[in-house]
């Protein structure tokens, strides 16, 4: 057996691993690169594989950028099924398509302009028309269903509690007359969260392929909804509108489920709450239709409002670009809901541009903002944004939100790994950046005593029962300015060190000094970190 680590490998981003058992070959997830246009332009490479022998794709959840690339594959040649449960299908249905119809329109902008420079017709990475062809791949299980999905390789979906539909999956390996078992953990969402269930307590697997995206973080212990109660108090009060960048899939539906039990205890007042964005629309949909996946909280208020989880007059949902622009002509207080959750695309902007300048509106955000993103210069105190090329100053009350996190940190996976009743032989771990992967290897290895291994983009580890090696990345054979740079940067680590030894002489001479000297490495840091990042 070989897995080859094809895709969020020291990166947040683009899951893919395939799996090569008996002769077949399966992939666990097929995921986009998303974020700096260095990493996207890995969506264009071709795949290191030939799709037409892919013998089928396990899917872990809908997220783009673990499903994203999905599209592409059936077009270049995939013709077996995807395997996935029936809520991952059902937002997948939403999303893919959606992520097909911006591949179009970035195709189409990138033309107009590259033809008044000379330069050919861009092509779209796929349309929204092979969205709906891969869909059509897509089959559905059962949470705790065994099923195989090739000989000798059985499959079952564990609740991951990231978002609905989200499942770690196992993965039992028939092979040579041996059994292996590995765990593929998606991404694993924090316990105690609403409206969906806790993270499965997995018994143990032979290796554990996980993801490490908060591998070096701990999230800041808060009562969401007291926080949220405490915000919107303030922000009613004012008089003004209240803006909620969300994301489209779970972050809008968890907040619709805190107003509910808020307005209904009376706690806040009962104003008109506005779901301006139709992806966050059909994926609220989604929700109230699949009680199945509900917690025990969110199935009691399910029964009691007569099989509905959200039953409340005030909410409007503004399917059209027509409506969303009157939200802002109605009088009096109003709470909107609208996508993008770090506010850099989407319909949020027309709301933020006609309410940041008013002293008495309010602005909460309640998940990630990005180094960048419009999100993360309001939330860092920005008093003038851009939006739509007008200059708007910020009057507005900006809330940032703590606890908002569909990931565990890492001691939330820890508790989860030190619950297994079986201790793999070797950990895995992907989905992270390096300094969180780095950082979680160092925490399973030291609590654990469990050998871990942070796969470069390409690497193989072949493994026979529960013995296993590993083989460095073809990658470099294909790109050997992988390996030039890897060459380069290794004259790097040895100035590195006696750049430490030479720091480490002089606060030894005179520890006074360890101010001035931290103060000109954290300018070498930053030059660093900025050129990397305009790149």
């Amino acid at each position: 057996m070989k897995i080859t680590f094809l895709g969020a490998d020291r990166t947040v981003t683009g899951s893919c691993h395939m799996l090569e058992v008996n002769g077949k070959k399966i992939l666990l997830d097929c995921g986009m690169f998303q974020g700096p246009k260095i990493i996207r332009d890995l969506n264009q490479k071709p795949f290191l594989f030939n799709p037409g022998e892919i013998d089928a794709v396990v899917l872990s959840h809908a997220h783009i950028d673990h499903s994203g690339l999905l599209p592409k594959l059936v077009r270049e040649g995939f013709k077996g099924k995807i395997h996935c449960t029936k809520v991952t299908q059902e937002l997948s249905e939403i999303l893919l398509p959606d992520c097909g119809h911006i591949q179009e329109s970035d195709a189409e902008t990138a033309t107009r302009k590259g033809l008044r420079a000379g330069k050919p017709a861009v092509t779209p990475l796929y349309t929204a028309d092979d969205a709906f062809i891969a869909l059509k791949h897509f089959v559905t299980h059962d949470f705790n269903e065994e099923f195989e999905v090739v000989p000798g390789v059985k499959i079952k979906f564990r609740v991951a509690g990231h978002i609905l539909g989200s499942a770690m999956v196992k993965i039992i390996v028939t092979e040579n007359g041996k059994e292996t078992t590995i765990l593929f953990t998606g991404d694993i969402g924090q316990p105690n969260v609403p409206i969906i269930d806790d993270p499965y307590q997995v018994t143990g697997a032979d290796f554990v392929i996980t993801e490490s995206t908060y591998g070096n973080r701990v999230h800041e212990v808060a009562d969401r909804e007291q926080e949220l109660l405490t915000i919107m108090k303030e922000a009613l009060a004012k008089g003004g509108n209240v803006i909620i960048p969300a994301f489209a899939v779970g972050r809008t539906q968890v907040m619709l489920y805190y107003f509910q039990k808020m307005m209904s205890n009376k706690l806040i007042p009962q104003v008109p709450i506005y779901v301006d964005s139709p992806m966050a629309i059909k994926a609220t949909q989604v929700m109230l239709f699949n009680p199945e996946e509900y917690d025990a909280e969110a199935k009691t208020i399910y029964a009691k409002q007569g099989n509905k989880l959200i039953d409340m007059p005030n909410v409007t949902y503004t399917e059209t670009a027509a409506e969303s622009r009157t939200i802002n002509d109605m009088p009096g207080t109003k709470i909107i809901i609208s996508a993008s959750g770090m506010a850099d695309a989407g319909r949020v902007l027309h709301h933020l541009k006609h309410n940041l300048w008013r002293k008495d509106s309010s602005v909460v955000f309640a998940g990630y903002q990005a180094e960048g993103s419009l999100g993360y210069l309001l939330t860092n105190g920005a008093k003038k944004v851009k939006i739509m090329g007008e200059e708007i100053s910020v009057a507005a009350t900006i809330y940032n939100m703590t606890g908002f996190s569909a990931h565990s940190d890492k001691n939330q996976m820890l508790s989860l790994f030190k619950g297994m009743q079986e201790q793999p032989k070797a950990y895995f771990i992907v989905h992270g950046e390096y300094d969180a992967q780095t950082a979680f290897a160092d925490l399973l290895r030291n609590e654990m005593g469990t050998t871990t291994f942070i796969p470069n983009y390409g690497d193989d580890v072949l493994i026979d029962g529960t013995q296993w090696k590993v083989e460095e990345s073809k990658v470099v054979m294909v790109e050997p300015e992988i390996q030039a740079l890897r060459d380069y940067l290794r004259g790097f680590e040895k100035n590195y060190l006696l750049y430490k030894a030479r720091a480490e002489q002089i606060i030894i001479h005179d520890g006074t000094r360890f101010e001035e000297i931290k103060s000109k490495l954290e300018k070498i840091r930053k030059f660093i970190d900025d050129t990397l990042k305009n790149l």
